[in-house]
């Protein structure tokens, strides 16, 4: 009968253990200074050995060479407790013994010595599915066992054991093995059973696995089983549901140049094609938090489970964003996904959390919109206050008359594209030309470098705006004569205005205030802004 690959290759030894360092050099010296406690509790997620060491401290106390930490693997009892028919190595499955006959049972086998070997063990797996009450039945026994007994307490959830038996034990956390951990004995058990995989397809494994052997070497049994002996990447992510780098840099590229209706596109194409739209979210999330991660740190860090390729690519992506855009998209996508748990309309909600992102790309401080305005006028005597306006007449069934349209930013005539030239001569003149003479002065004032299939400029924060207004993006593209991404980098401060002179103590500060260039600027800004206190900081 076939034995899946879990099985097959599951340690025997501490030599063997993927990860989990920290525990194998603990036991291992309590083993080897007869320091033996009476009860562990090994916690942690799933498919990280803790059934798995469970059974090899078995094997080490009960060898014949022992208590050792490193058996000899051929004496009866390394070999039964391997198999599962030690006489003394008692497995207990806590999800279907749960109550508290089945402890009492525990507590009267407790009495009787081993039956061959040195010591009797109890591995108790899914120990949180105890009950309150079978607990209480074994406290006094955990507490003061017979010397020939070891409790082994497994468990995912170990917050559900009492506090009770939690101080009669020694606790031990296991931690999600690393990825490159994963992709190494997945790496060697490929090359144990004749299987081409190159890295790229086992970091899809492996991601699939998020930290747990068990689950890992699962998914590649199953890749094994579909594709053969041969896996290619593309195969593997379309069995496991996986979607690719290429998809996800697909978001990216429309979030970038800011394309909505490629949004609804994408959209659109995952759901003619059947994907489950709330992993899809997950997923989105995962690259979104690897974009914030590699624009933080760089490439080959081991805080992202990807490859190097996949790291150079994510890099690469990163560099069209800024670290407070990157983390606005991760929080809608996780709220996307949150949303999706619970909508009856999947393609509606995410539909309009794409959107959202789009929208979220185009947002700018406070601070970059001040900046933006330009050096603050000079102060003129303020002349005589403006007559209000008249009110709109109301006409029809209460409705007053449309507003006339909003002015745009496009040039009123279109004007002709410089043929030839350096990039910035031309797009000068065609900026000029069309009339827009902000946007000409922002690239006057800014670097430009040319990189494959994008434009990008450097210059002082003020023209930030400027450089994410549509009409700039249109008049390169024009000029470039194809479709290119624009991004700008702000690079310089804006000289901080000269100090007023201070007030004297007392002195009445409003006029002054109001008449400070900045405040009149910021009150242009926002028409209906109020200044409700002032106050001297030298008081």
């Amino acid at each position: 009968m076939y034995q899946v690959i879990a099985r097959k290759y599951r340690p025997q030894t501490f030599g063997e253990l993927a990860g989990q360092e920290h525990v194998r050099a603990t036991l291992g010296n309590a083993i080897s200074s007869s320091r033996i406690a009476h009860g562990y509790i090994f916690a942690g997620q799933r498919g990280t050995g803790k059934t798995t060491v469970a059974r090899i401290l078995a094997r080490c106390l009960n060898c014949e060479k022992g208590p050792t930490p490193e058996p000899c693997m051929q004496c009866p009892a390394c070999i039964e407790t391997g198999a599962g028919s030690c006489p003394d190595v008692i497995e207990i499955d806590a999800a279907s013994n749960r109550g508290i006959n089945e402890m009492r049972e525990l507590r009267e086998n407790v009495r009787y010595r081993p039956v061959r070997d040195r010591f009797k063990v109890f591995i108790i797996d899914e120990a949180h599915q105890i009950t309150n009450e079978a607990f209480n039945a074994l406290l006094k026994t955990l507490e003061e066992p017979p010397e020939w007994v070891v409790f082994l307490l497994c468990t995912t959830e170990s917050h559900k054991i009492p506090t009770t038996i939690v101080s009669r034990c020694q606790q031990f956390s296991f931690r999600s093995v690393d990825y490159a951990e994963l992709v190494d004995r997945m790496r060697w058990i490929c090359g144990q059973e004749g299987i081409t995989a190159d890295d790229e397809t086992l970091g899809v494994i492996a991601q699939v696995g998020e930290g747990s052997v068990r689950d890992s070497l699962s998914a590649l049994d199953q890749a094994i089983a579909c594709c053969g002996s041969s896996l290619e990447a593309a195969q593997v992510r379309e069995l496991l549901g996986q979607f690719s780098l290429d998809l996800m840099g697909q978001v990216a590229d429309a979030l970038a140049a800011g394309d909505g209706r490629r949004m609804l596109e994408i959209v659109q194409e995952l759901e003619s094609n059947g994907r489950n739209l709330q992993h899809f979210c997950r997923e989105l999330a995962r690259f979104l938090r690897n974009l914030l991660v590699v624009r933080l740190v760089g490439a080959g860090s081991r805080l992202i489970a990807a490859s190097g390729p996949e790291q150079e690519r994510l890099l690469e992506t990163a560099g069209w964003f800024s670290e407070p855009d990157l983390t606005r998209y991760l929080q809608i996508a996780l709220d996307m996904y949150k949303d999706l748990q619970y909508s009856l309309q999947p393609r509606l909600h995410l539909e309009i959390g794409m959107l959202r992102l789009i929208h979220a790309g185009r947002m700018t401080t406070v601070e970059q919109a001040l900046s933006a305005l330009g050096p603050a006028p000079k102060s003129v005597p303020p002349g005589p206050a403006a007559p209000p306006a008249p009110r709109t007449p109301v006409t029809g069934a209460g409705v007053p008359p449309a507003p006339p349209p909003r002015q745009q930013s496009a040039p009123p005539e279109p004007a002709r594209v410089p043929e030839s030239g350096p990039l910035r001569d031309r797009l000068l003149g065609f900026l000029k030309a069309s009339q827009l003479t902000m946007l000409a002065d922002a690239v006057e004032h800014s670097e430009i470098v040319e990189a494959p299939g994008e434009i990008k400029f450097t210059g002082p924060p003020e023209f930030t705006l400027a450089f994410r207004d549509a009409a700039m993006r249109n008049a390169v593209q024009k000029v470039v004569g194809r479709a290119v991404k624009v991004s700008f980098v702000a690079g310089g401060q804006r000289p901080a205005p000269a100090p007023a002179a201070n007030a004297a103590p007392g002195e009445d500060l409003s006029g002054r205030v109001m008449d400070h260039p900045e405040v009149q600027r910021f009150r242009e800004m926002f028409p209906g802004a109020q200044v409700r206190n002032i106050r001297n900081l030298r008081d």
